[in-house]
């Protein structure tokens, strides 16, 4: 990949043989690591996770703070990959994240394969976010979801390296004004968890012209720590072929 992919995008897994790319976006105070095992257990996938600045590798770079542009700058660092077809995969925050990648795209006149937004269902959109919501207790709350050890979030070293960044990640996201278009050309499918009482919700069948479909798994908000989706991914997959 050129330098400015592997700013964007990472592989952890090589896919010689690859038929389509999974480009997964992580959720708030995510990295591209969360999806470091994927390319084991897609075949014929080649997945990159995509690196948000402000963090890991990019610790030293500014967060995002306007969730349109980062899509925008994502599609950007996209361009050329679009010779195998291209799934956008996005949880929680990444879900939305993917959903601007892929107008982004569309613009440039590339039209994905398919778009999956995990952690999300269809619904209307909930009323806004109270303005102190997004605090430290709140940012300790998604880090803990999403599998850190306690032991790890009572350490004030990791507090002061990662609650920031999560916590941009937060104001961005309940920042972001949802619109209702551009319509993208390529089917929508949802996936949530039957006990997630944190989904984002979104009128998300209103947002494609392609199909939409929604599939309950068992779980809650971060079901795909312990039950990662690569069965319906691979499923996907072989219906696009």
């Amino acid at each position: 990949m050129t330098a400015e992919r592997d700013l964007w995008l990472h592989r952890a897994v090589e896919c010689p043989d690859a038929h389509r790319r999974l480009i997964a976006f992580p959720h708030a105070g995510g990295s591209a690591s969360f999806y470091r095992e994927w390319g084991r257990h897609l075949p014929g996938t080649d997945v990159l996770g995509v690196r948000y600045p402000g963090r890991a590798e990019r610790i030293d770079e500014p967060a995002p703070t306007d969730l349109v542009r980062l899509g925008g700058q994502i599609a950007a660092a996209l361009a050329g990959l679009d010779d195998l077809p291209l799934v956008l995969f996005g949880h929680s925050m990444g879900a939305v994240v993917a959903l601007e990648t892929a107008r982004a795209l569309q613009a440039r006149g590339v039209r994905p394969a398919h778009l999956v937004a995990s952690g999300s269902r269809a619904a209307p959109l909930p009323p806004p976010a109270p303005a102190d919501s997004d605090g430290d207790d709140l940012a300790l709350r998604l880090a803990a979801l999403g599998g850190t050890d306690p032991e790890m979030l009572a350490d004030p070293f990791f507090q002061e390296l990662v609650l920031p960044y999560i916590r941009s990640d937060g104001e961005m996201f309940h920042g972001y004004a949802h619109r209702t278009g551009p319509v993208l050309h390529c089917p929508i499918t949802t996936i949530v968890g039957d006990v997630d009482g944190d989904a984002d919700r979104r009128p998300w069948p209103e947002l494609t012209d392609a199909g939409f479909r929604e599939h309950v798994v068992p779980g809650h908000h971060f079901y795909l720590v312990d039950r990662p989706p690569y069965g319906l991914l691979t499923d996907l997959a072989e219906v696009g072929r």
